[in-house]
């Protein structure tokens, strides 16, 4: 049972974090601000990466990730309409967008960590990648009113 839980809420994070990589990939094509599109590009790729460790976690507790209990989209997507919101090119509205899905992660991410069937290794992994996420807000956040 502890097995089958840890699955959905890998699932359930790789669905948040691929939300992310999509948003901000989006995010950085919609910028004209080349130093916010480096970091836009740098935060999707961390999130590649973080789907691929989460993955990993799917296959080590004996789940293919092909054949997941579900489809990814089962969860609320934050990033869905993040097109709409990034009209015009306005980097304040694009760091706003932005700032909300990263909320909407932190949230996800400290709903998981307080699962009791998490292994040491699983919280700790889950645990660094909050802090990445973390990170993330305060890096968009430095943009702030300051962007061309």
């Amino acid at each position: 049972m502890e097995t089958k839980k840890n699955i959905e809420i890998l699932n359930e994070l790789i669905s948040i974090l691929e939300d992310g990589r999509v948003g901000y990939t989006n995010a950085a094509e919609n910028s004209e601000d080349g130093s916010l599109k480096t970091v836009f590009l740098g935060i999707a790729r961390d999130r590649s990466l973080m789907v691929v460790q989460l993955q990993d976690e799917i296959n080590k507790l004996g789940k293919s990730t092909e054949a997941t209990d579900g489809p990814l989209g089962a969860i609320h997507r934050v990033w869905i309409d993040f097109k709409a919101m990034i009209t015009g090119h306005d980097n304040d509205a694009i760091i706003e967008a932005c700032l909300t899905g990263e909320n909407a992660a932190l949230d996800k991410f400290r709903e998981a960590l307080k699962n009791d069937s998490l292994s040491p290794s699983l919280y700790g992994l889950l645990s660094s990648q909050l802090i990445s996420i973390e990170n993330a807000i305060a890096t968009i956040k430095s943009y702030k009113n300051i962007t061309v």
